[in-house]
């Protein structure tokens, strides 16, 4: 079982390729201070980093040669902490033959990275210890497990509460047969693992995170005339959601006002495909968005207040509820 797209030279379709949207340069900055030999070592697909990250302790699942590990070891700090779990040895060697090379480079006194050999789907099997971790990153390796449900039952147990699972992946306009699913081009293209995006919501909910937060979605294209025969009118789309880990069922809303100060973010902060908060302007969000900025590392940077209400610390505790208009008008508008 691999979690490896195949090599970007061999792909027919733009699943693993195409970024939805431009990496920033503070990010930018920090991939250039990556050891040479670690990124091109590096076979993850794009790139997947959330914001508000400074002295958050972080786990990347499937993290390779360690590449996205040593750029987030820079934006946490050396008061955060970066942990990468992987399957393989080789690309595990690798990462770790520079941590002390990147601790100095960064000029951090002791190393905020490490590295696990473990699977997905059996974290805490691998010594990772629950409620332990603000964010869970995943970037194109949920599609790869045959467990999915599994994949993301782990990662809420290692979460803390508040805690977010902020990942990227390829879905699907429907579930997908037999053919599709056990076809190895397709599987190597990240498209025959891929979930139905509706089939996420259920999972998510039965797994006990909030329903997920679409924040991009772009469609992905298929280059080969066989490939796209035995796909029919399947459709799919590479998309990154947000999943936290917050208490249910409130409902009430709340007029937010956006503080600044999150590192890249700090006139303008895109929480979702739903809601961009500009600095010092005032939003009134659903319940569900209240209580994710309850009980989240983003309450520090927001005021909030009930609908009419004086102001307050982010307070209202909503009940979840989302709509996911946007992922289905790119799935059926074709």
């Amino acid at each position: 079982m691999s979690y490896y797209c195949q090599p970007f030279s061999d792909l027919q379709t733009n699943a693993c390729l195409a970024p939805t949207k431009p990496v920033p340069p503070f990010i930018r900055e920090a991939l250039k201070k990556v050891h040479p030999e670690v990124s091109d070592k590096y076979y993850g697909c794009g790139l997947v980093v959330p914001e508000c990250l400074e002295g958050c302790r972080i786990l990347d699942l499937g993290s390779g040669s360690g590449r996205d590990c040593y750029m987030l070891s820079q934006l946490v700090g050396e008061n955060g902490h970066v942990t990468g779990i992987d399957m393989t040895e080789g690309q595990l060697e690798v990462a770790r033959t520079y941590i002390d090379y990147h601790m100095k480079e960064f000029g951090f006194k002791k190393p905020n990275v490490d590295y696990v050999q473990g699977y997905i789907e059996a974290l805490t099997e691998a010594g990772l210890p629950k409620n332990s971790y603000d964010i869970v990153i995943s970037n194109c390796v949920v599609n790869l497990s045959p467990d999915k449900k599994r994949v993301l039952a782990e990662a809420y147990n290692v979460l803390k509460d508040g805690g977010e699972l902020y990942f990227s992946d390829v879905y699907s306009s429907a579930r997908l047969p037999e053919e599709i699913k056990t076809h190895k081009v397709l599987w190597g293209e990240c498209l025959g693992g891929a979930l139905w995006w509706k089939d996420l919501l259920q999972l998510a909910d039965e797994v006990g995170f909030s329903p997920p937060r679409l924040v991009t979605a772009s469609i992905i294209t298929v280059d080969n005339k066989e490939l796209q025969d035995i796909l029919g009118d399947f459709k799919f789309v590479s998309a990154t959601y947000r999943l936290f880990k917050i208490p249910k069922g409130n409902d009430k809303t709340c007029q937010t006002i956006y503080n600044g100060g999150i590192t890249g973010a700090e006139s303008s902060f895109q929480f979702d495909c739903h809601y961009t908060f500009k600095a010092n302007e005032v939003v009134e969000v659903d319940a569900e968005v209240a209580s994710i900025l309850t009980h989240s590392r983003f309450t520090e940077n927001f005021t909030c207040q009930p609908p009419g209400g004086s102001s307050t610390s982010c307070g209202a505790k909503p009940k979840v509820s989302v709509s996911f208009k946007f992922l289905d008008v790119k799935l059926s508008g074709f």
